[in-house]
């Protein structure tokens, strides 16, 4: 979905609030995604600088979250990337639709035109480019990139990616160079499986998301998940908030928490007892380990000191 802005209102969409990170921050909140007054301050010189905005921290902690509810907040569509072990420029960047330009081949010399300038400037004309994400993002004004787990591409797409992000330009041989006439609002998002090169943070604001303590998440369960009883949101978030505090593999996120408070309701629960917590424990935790360890707590003693 391409949203042409030109002149003057090119880049009001992401100069961010005139009332500041505060009211940033509350229209957030409004989508449904609660943020802390660091993160609402990020986002906010996000926007007003034109810098990407580097979110690092464990899985499940509101990273990705974070650009769908900016995109909501700027009423722009969002384009992702997900990034994987070899992705390369071509499959973020463009492609030429081979099919297609065959299928015009054939139908050129059908109707008889051999001039080969001629079939090749139609060939290779905007109408047979695949814009992948980048390209998306770089056409399309305003909008919101979300580069998913860039810590999973390798360095060569780092490098690549660097040098997108300090000009908003894309050169097409056969085309020549599109640029973007204001920037994309861009989010990178990384588990820290690796350690991203410094030349790509320094050029984003970073931030590190955390898990967050009991109130938030309890606040950010009830947001999500408003049909749970509000005995039992506060249950399974003690819960999950003991069980970070255990030696896991794969500690929880706020993802799970709210997974797992979902999968309550959904078996008729108003409230939690360590039959149904031990049963329903594949919501929250992902490794038999884990669970194994989980299941040799004592929930009644969990829930009795956080006094729910």
């Amino acid at each position: 979905m391409t949203r042409p802005v030109t002149g003057a209102n090119a880049t009001d969409a992401t100069d961010g609030p005139e009332d500041g990170p505060a009211g940033l921050r509350a229209r957030l909140e409004r989508t449904g995604y609660l943020v802390d007054e660091g993160l609402a301050i990020a986002c906010f010189l996000a926007l007003r600088l034109h810098r990407p905005l580097f979110c690092e921290g464990d899985a499940g902690v509101g990273k990705t979250a974070l650009a769908p509810a900016l995109a909501d907040v700027l009423d722009a569509p969002l384009i992702r990337l997900q990034c994987y072990e070899g992705i390369d420029a071509s499959q973020a960047l463009y492609d030429w639709d081979f099919p297609r330009q065959l299928l015009h081949l054939r139908a050129a010399e059908a109707a008889g035109i051999t001039g080969a300038d001629r079939l090749e400037s139609e060939l290779y004309s905007r109408r047979f480019l695949i814009a992948r994400p980048l390209l998306r993002a770089v056409e399309t004004q305003p909008s919101v990139l979300l580069v998913d787990e860039v810590d999973r591409a390798d360095d060569e797409f780092e490098a690549f990616l660097l040098e997108l992000l300090s000009d908003y330009t894309v050169t097409v041989p056969e085309l020549g160079t599109l640029r973007a006439q204001s920037p994309p609002v861009v989010v990178l998002t990384s588990n820290r499986t690796r350690e991203v090169h410094d030349a790509l943070k320094r050029r984003c604001l970073y931030h590190w998301f955390d898990h967050p303590d009991f109130d938030r998440e309890l606040a950010i369960v009830r947001r999500r998940q408003p049909q749970v009883t509000a005995r039992l949101a506060a249950q399974v978030t003690a819960v999950v908030q003991r069980l970070r505090t255990e030696n896991l593999f794969k500690p929880p996120g706020v993802a799970e928490t709210i997974d797992w408070a979902e999968a309550l309701d959904a078996l008729g629960a108003t409230e939690l007892d360590a039959e149904l917590a031990f049963a329903t424990l594949g919501s929250v935790l992902k490794y038999r380990e884990d669970a194994d360890r989980a299941r040799s707590l004592d929930l009644s003693a969990v829930l009795a000191a956080r006094g729910v």
